[in-house]
């Protein structure tokens, strides 16, 4: 490989590790199918230093999916907002969950 192709791809490297990764949490929804009833979960005993996150109803390919409860690191000063659904006119929109660091009294 010569020099100038092994620089290359070091700068495309290096520029990758830099920019911003997109996913699908990085995305909002609106679609025009409400959400089914949320699952009941049976809750696991606590542990110090995680919250428990509820599962919720993402949408995938066309379709609702679920999406187990799980377990988070507890985040000083923040509380979790959880994910909702929220209906505007004839849409539905995905309130994706989150950290807060806001009061939420």
């Amino acid at each position: 490989m010569s020099i100038r192709t092994t620089l290359l791809c070091a700068a495309i490297a290096a520029s990758a590790a830099f920019a911003p990764a997109v996913t699908f949490a990085d995305v909002d929804v609106d679609i025009d199918v409400a959400p089914p009833a949320l699952r009941v979960e049976t809750v696991p005993a606590p542990r110090p230093g995680y919250v428990w996150i509820n599962g919720y109803w993402d949408y995938r390919s066309n379709k609702h999916e679920w999406v187990e409860g799980r377990w988070e690191h507890e985040r000083a000063g923040h509380h979790w907002v959880a994910d909702r659904w929220e209906q505007h006119g004839d849409k539905w929109h995905h309130e994706r969950g989150h950290w807060d660091d806001r009061d939420h009294n």
